[in-house]
């Protein structure tokens, strides 16, 4: 994520948001300030030998309505306006959705894809000693990001579980034998399928036929493709980090999940036209879904957007810029807090079990998700219509109000 363009983004719905419900610059002030920051060093011994110092950030922004909750990404850009803007964002994500949790945000500054897997797990339970005090089950809960996965947090959870005794509660988006929750690694993608089903429900626009292009064959991206296509949309073109491909007729996500783990990229598909990742966003579609990292629709880019409606798979992945000169040309954005919160929900999921000494059924799981997510689509597309404001303002404005009342609530 781009500092100033995440930093203005988010400054500029919460000023916004807090002049139209009529709150104070006090109210705006907690509302953009973090709690908690925190900025620490871990060195490492890397397998030739020498010695690596890596910067780790962890930042809680607001815990009025419950622990912090958000993921930790590692990533050579990572600093602390990234980690603080994410975190800010995780408080509005999970007021937005109605769940009891309030956000936090961490990273550590280094390339995963250029360390071993001892190296990875050295990292992750230094910096899991260096703030151990500060996190936990009900004050700071963390889960995957970019660049970490289930493994990461199994162990996190071994590390913070040696201190403090079996808390898996800790940290969610756990391996499942570890206590982490059935449907948690599609989440996100489930989540977005859940949201783009409302908002065509709402248009009374058709998704049999519809087109989608997809920026990202991670996680979120993969697992948004699949949800797309359940519902009907046709899947016209894809992109991993080095490399994008194009079938009219829908891609085949059997074949490039095959060719990506073979070839450890999607070019030369059998099938599908390899293109320039950088033409994804010129195609013609009837959904844009960025699903990669942020800032990647910008105002070098934004003229040359072919899309209808563009889906915040990623957070922040549209800067303030390219937001209002994209609502310009008429097209509609639904807003990451919105769009990819199917995570944090089933993140929300597995620390109820966890604490709980549950286990659910997948099918609970997806009914609660698209009980809960649902219902937020159809609040932000109901308060945007009736107050006449975009997709993200209407979003902003009801976690606004949420947090706000948590504050009164509290007394502060």
């Amino acid at each position: 994520m781009t500092d100033s363009h995440a930093k203005s983004a988010y400054g500029q719905s919460v000023a916004d948001a807090c002049r139209r419900l009529g709150y104070s610059s006090t109210i705006e002030a907690l509302l953009t300030l973090a709690a908690l920051e925190i900025k620490v060093e871990i060195p490492i011994i890397r397998d030739n030998g020498e010695l690596a110092i890596f910067t780790g950030y962890r930042v809680q922004h607001q815990n009025a309505r419950g622990p912090c909750k958000g993921g930790l990404r590692y990533h050579p850009q990572v600093d602390i306006d990234d980690v603080r803007e994410l975190a800010s964002l995780m408080t509005m994500k999970t007021a937005l959705a109605g769940i009891p949790l309030g956000g936090g945000k961490g990273g550590i500054a280094c390339n995963p894809h250029e360390m071993s897997q001892r190296e990875l797990e050295m990292l992750t339970r230094k910096f899991v000693k260096r703030i151990h005090r500060e996190i936990g089950p009900n004050s700071d809960i963390m889960a995957p990001d970019v660049g970490t996965n289930a493994q990461t947090m199994g162990w996190i959870h071994s590390e913070y579980s040696s201190i403090y005794g079996h808390s898996p509660a800790a940290v969610t988006g756990k391996p499942l034998a570890l206590g982490g929750s059935l449907g948690r690694d599609k989440a996100t993608g489930f989540g977005i399928g859940i949201v783009v089903a409302e908002y065509a429900r709402h248009r009374n626009s058709p998704l049999e036929g519809a087109t989608a292009v997809i920026q990202g064959f991670g996680n979120v991206g993969f697992h948004a493709a699949q949800a797309l296509t359940a519902l009907g949309v046709k899947v016209v073109a894809i992109s991993d980090s080095r490399s994008a491909v194009r079938r009219d007729a829908g891609v085949d996500l059997a074949a490039l999940s095959a060719q990506k783990r073979s070839r450890g990229s999607l070019k030369d598909t059998d099938g599908h036209d390899s293109i320039d990742p950088e033409a994804l966003f010129e195609i013609d579609c009837d959904y844009l879904v960025p699903a990669a990292l942020g800032d990647a629709i910008h105002m070098g880019n934004a003229a040359r957007l072919a899309c209808r409606t563009v889906v915040e798979g990623a957070n922040a992945p549209v800067t303030a810029e390219a937001d209002a000169a994209l609502r310009e040309r008429g097209i509609a954005i639904i807003p990451d807090i919105l769009a990819n919160a199917g995570g944090v929900i089933v993140s929300y999921f597995e620390w109820v079990q966890n604490l709980q000494r549950q286990i659910w059924p997948l099918e609970q799981v997806d009914d609660e998700l698209t009980r809960i997510l649902g219902n937020a689509a159809r609040e932000v597309l109901d308060h945007a219509g009736e107050a006449g404001l975009d997709l993200r303002s209407a979003a902003f404005d009801i976690a606004i109000r949420r947090v706000k009342d948590a504050l009164d609530a509290t007394g502060i």
